[in-house]
C-alpha cells in the first residue's frame, strides 16, 4: 500500500468536502441573489369622510386592477437585482390606519395573485373620520422601520383632500425617519381645489419624488398603474406625470 497508502481515504474525503463548499457557494449565489430587495414599496388609501362607499370600492379595486395590470406585473418580476416587498394600509383621522397588506415579498405571480385577491376583498376599516395626512406619513415611516432592507424605499399616499385634523406633513418629516423614504402621491381631484397644490408643496419627499393625478375617483385605477409602473421602473424623467421634488428632499 505504501507509506501513504492508509492516508489516501482521509485525503479523497477531504477533497469531497472542498468540492461540496464550491458547488455550495455555486448555487447558492442566485439564490443569495434573489433573495435581495430592490424596493420596498408602501400603499396608504385615504378612507376619510370624503369618500364615499362607491368611491371607496373604486379605489379598492382600482387599487387590485392596477397591480393585476400585465405591465405592472412585468415591471415586478423582471427585475435582475431583487424582488419588490409590498405593504398596504388605510388611513383617515389621528389614530385611523389599518393594514390590510403587512410586508409581501412579490417574487412570482403567484404573490402577486395573492396580493391582488387581498386587495379585491379587503373592507373598509373606517368611517366618518377626518384627514390626516402628516399621521398617515408617521404611520407609514413605522411601517417603514420594521419592514426589509431594500435599495429603495417608497410611500405611496393617495388622497383627495388637504390635512384637516393632526399635525401636518411637514411635523412627520421633521419628527420621523423619513430621511431616506421618497414619497410620492396620488392626487384625486373633485373634491378639494386646493388638494393638488397641498401634495406638491407639502407632502411629496425625497429624489425624484412626483405627483400623479387622478381625474376623479373613475381614474384611480388608469392613474395608479401609471403610477405603479413607474415607481416599480425608479423612472425619474419622462413617463407619466410630473416629477416635483419636495422641500423636505
Amino acid at each position: 500500500m505504501g507509506k501513504h497508502g492508509k492516508h489516501r481515504p482521509l485525503v479523497k474525503l477531504r477533497a469531497l468536502i472542498r468540492l461540496a463548499a464550491v458547488l455550495a457557494l455555486a448555487w447558492g449565489a442566485p439564490a443569495a441573489a434573489q433573495d435581495e430587495c430592490r424596493l420596498a414599496l408602501v400603499l396608504a388609501l385615504d378612507v376619510s369622510a370624503s369618500v364615499d362607499a362607491e368611491e371607496y370600492d373604486l379605489q379598492r379595486l382600482g387599487l387590485a386592477a392596477a397591480l393585476d395590470a400585465p405591465d405592472v406585473r412585468d415591471a415586478i418580476l423582471r427585475g435582475q437585482d431583487g424582488h419588490v416587498a409590498l405593504a398596504v394600509f388605510e388611513w383617515s383621522g389621528r389614530f385611523q390606519q389599518s393594514m390590510h397588506v403587512d410586508w409581501t415579498a412579490l417574487r412570482s405571480q403567484s404573490d402577486i395573485d395573492r396580493a391582488v385577491l387581498a386587495l379585491g376583498n379587503i373592507t373598509r376599516s373606517y368611517e366618518g373620520f377626518p384627514t390626516s395626512v402628516g399621521e398617515a406619513l408617521g404611520y407609514g415611516a413605522s411601517l417603514m422601520r420594521r419592514g426589509p432592507l431594500c435599495d429603495r424605499r417608497v410611500i405611496d399616499i393617495s388622497g383627495d383632500g388637504i390635512n384637516n385634523y393632526g399635525f401636518a406633513p411637514e411635523y412627520a418629516y421633521r419628527h420621523f425617519p423619513l430621511r431616506d423614504v421618497v414619497v410620492n402621491g396620488l392626487v384625486i381631484l373633485g373634491d378639494d381645489p386646493e388638494v393638488e397644490a397641498f401634495y406638491r408643496s407639502e407632502v411629496v419627499h425625497g429624489p425624484g419624488a412626483f405627483v400623479e393625478l387622478s381625474a376623479g375617483f373613475s381614474g384611480f385605477r388608469a392613474a395608479m398603474t401609471r403610477k405603479l409602473f413607474r415607481e416599480i421602473n425608479d423612472l425619474v424623467l419622462g413617463g407619466y406625470g410630473l416629477p416635483r421634488s419636495s422641500p423636505h428632499g
